[in-house]
């Protein structure tokens, strides 16, 4: 089998546990793939550019954290490949296993003994007249928003094409369930349950709204929200997963509906409860029991 290594942008602790799983994995006959991007190549590990990796790949692995989990997903979810997460930065709500459970998430994912899960991404799709229209895939959000300056932005917002509000704010973030947990909540968004046990649903967040009454949306996945500027204000810009961005002008026009592929992972041992309770210190664990108790 061959399997893809997407490393986090310091690659100091992710190029030591690469070059221990390198070797390891030629031991049990597979073959190791890094992309020419990351440039580190250690013996044994075949190199493709970045954009061939979904096609040259059978599972992903990504070494870092969320930010690195966002990067694999747009390079390897279209292909269908499914993507084991090991956590090397501060969050890790994505990437399900510490560094010393690599070995032991990798052969389960091998060996097709490790769950899977699906989640939702969002197919933004930019459009400027006399232009070609561009699309990008967010796993987490799009967000329009002022780029330098601290002012507020107004920004008209559709879902199928009727009108929801003329938003003056510092932006407006549209976020996917797994992205709720993101941007999206620090700006005051609804947590949803991404996954089988949640919603394929979207969130439709101000920034900082000037109008107090205000409030986040929830939106069906299958819709399509659309959002253009109210005024002629410079300095906008769009944002996907914040890995891509671009300038955002007075007729420029964004959609945003789900994709038709969603991001294949490897679910951890711990489920996304047990994960809101660590990263974000809800209180202790349940002991008793399934279904509670008195």
């Amino acid at each position: 089998m061959k399997v893809g290594f997407i490393l986090k942008p310091d690659k100091t602790e992710a190029g030591v546990l690469l070059e221990e799983l390198v070797p390891w994995l030629r031991e049990q006959g597979h073959v190791p793939v890094v992309t020419s991007e990351d440039q580190i190549a250690p013996v044994g590990a075949e190199v493709v550019p970045e954009a061939e990796l979904g096609a040259a790949v059978e599972l992903a692995v990504a070494l870092g954290g969320d930010g690195t989990m966002l990067r694999a997903a747009r390079l390897v979810a279209d292909q269908g490949r499914a993507v084991l997460g090991v956590n090397l930065g501060q969050l890790g709500f994505l990437a399900g296993f510490a560094p010393s459970e690599a070995k032991v998430g990798l052969a389960a994912a091998i060996a097709g003994k490790l769950p899977l899960t699906k989640r939702m991404r969002l197919a933004v799709t930019f459009k400027r007249a006399g232009a070609e229209p561009v699309v990008r895939y967010a796993l987490n959000d799009a967000v329009l928003h002022q780029g330098a300056m601290a002012r507020l932005v107004e920004i008209d917002a559709f879902v199928d094409d009727e009108f929801v509000a003329s938003y003056r704010a510092d932006g407006l973030i549209v976020a996917t369930p797994t992205g709720s947990t993101a941007y999206n909540m620090a700006a005051g968004g609804p947590i949803v349950v991404p996954g089988g046990h949640g919603l394929a649903a979207m969130m439709l967040t101000p920034i900082c709204a000037h109008a107090l009454t205000n409030r986040p949306l929830v939106i069906g996945a299958n819709a399509t929200i659309r959002l253009q500027l109210g005024a002629d204000v410079r300095g906008v810009l769009i944002t996907v997963d914040a890995q891509w961005g671009h300038s955002f002008l007075a007729g420029d026009v964004v959609e945003m509906t789900a994709a038709k592929s969603p991001l294949v992972m490897y679910a951890g041992d711990k489920s996304f409860f047990d994960v809101m309770r660590d990263k974000l210190h809800w209180g202790a664990r349940n002991d008793r029991g399934a279904k509670g108790g008195a």
